[in-house]
């Protein structure tokens, strides 16, 4: 099929590392020199800023990107609740939208949907989770079953980071950075307020997702361990710049925000950034790559060395405490 060409290793370029600022051009010269926001941007592009952080972050956890895209992303019509809506994903909670149970619980694996038309925000739902997403506290565990392409539609989490883990069936992600291809075996994180659509090269597909209200993901400290080990920084792969100009009328905008969707419509797809620069860009790693420590002469290290535990992190509120990737 043709979108199998188009997933072919050599056109698809990464950047490496984790926490780097980098720059990448579609179109040579397309970055403005030695500044953010020109008077007059090359080639008549549009500066955008996303920011993942308060611009009053220190340096070191500031998270931003700076997008150079052929119209801005504020042109499209009011945004409205969608409908249909997706009653299967929960944002907040609490005793009226979750039951609390101190069994031990376990999932099988998602059907893969028959009838046909269920793309990734269709086929998302939530399994649990813990917080608020409209307070910018805690969590919330999905799953997804799809077996159709957002053509035409592409999504914005508001709440929060994504952390995807496919289980069947690779994935073609494109994002206002570029694009990348995940495979089963790989994850990939999108960071809040980044707009992605997801395709489907292998057909129907489902997997996990992982998603952190006002957090970010990040490497954990190695502490004993030393200089190497876990996850490298150099693993971490980001997408280069690509951008599609066609005129694209009714093109949907869907918008997560409060754990509720609502969807606009503009003329244009949103994938029309043809330069940028900055260190809040998605992500994917190959998990082969992990290297575990483990005890060697007794006992058992925590966590256990089974488990990526120690892959990424999420800062608590509590110095000691963290919660695990």
């Amino acid at each position: 099929m043709a979108m199998e060409e188009e997933q072919t290793p050599p056109e698809l370029r990464y950047l490496s590392g984790l926490g780097n600022t980098f720059t990448s051009e579609a179109v040579p010269g397309s970055l403005p020199v030695g500044q953010n926001n020109p008077l007059v941007c090359p080639l008549g592009l549009y500066a955008e800023q996303l920011s993942g952080t308060s611009f009053t972050t220190p340096r070191a956890r500031n998270l931003r990107t700076w997008l150079y895209r052929i119209k801005p992303s504020v042109t499209h019509e009011p945004f409205y609740p969608r409908n249909p809506t997706n009653e299967r994903l929960v944002g907040e909670f609490d005793r009226t939208t979750t039951v609390a149970t101190p069994t031990q619980l376990r999932w099988r694996p998602a059907d893969v949907p028959l009838h046909p038309g269920l793309d990734f925000i269709d086929g998302l739902y939530t399994v649990c989770g813990a917080g608020s997403s409209c307070l910018r506290h805690g969590y919330a565990i999905h799953m997804y079953a799809a077996n159709k392409p957002m053509d035409g539609c592409s999504l914005c989490n508001a709440d929060g980071d994504f952390l995807i883990v496919p289980q069947q069936g690779r994935l073609f992600i494109t994002t206002e950075c570029g694009r990348l291809l995940v495979s089963p075996g790989e994850i990939v994180v999108i960071p809040q307020g980044l707009r992605f659509a997801v395709d489907l090269p292998d057909g129907p597909s489902r997997g996990y997702v992982s998603e952190i209200f006002g957090a970010h993901f990040q490497l954990p400290d190695l502490g004993p361990i030393g200089a190497n080990g876990l996850a490298s920084p150099r693993d971490f792969l980001s997408p280069t710049a690509w951008f599609e100009q066609e005129h694209h009328p009714g093109y949907t905008i869907v918008h997560k925000y409060g754990g509720e969707l609502f969807s606009a419509t503009q003329d244009f797809s949103p994938f029309n950034v043809v330069a940028w620069h900055g260190n809040y860009v998605p992500y994917k790693y190959d998990l082969s790559k992990f290297c575990p420590f483990n005890t060697v002469l007794l006992d058992h290290g925590d966590p256990s060395v089974n488990t990526d535990g120690w892959l990424l992190r999420i800062h608590s509120a509590h110095p000691t405490t963290t919660a695990t990737a």
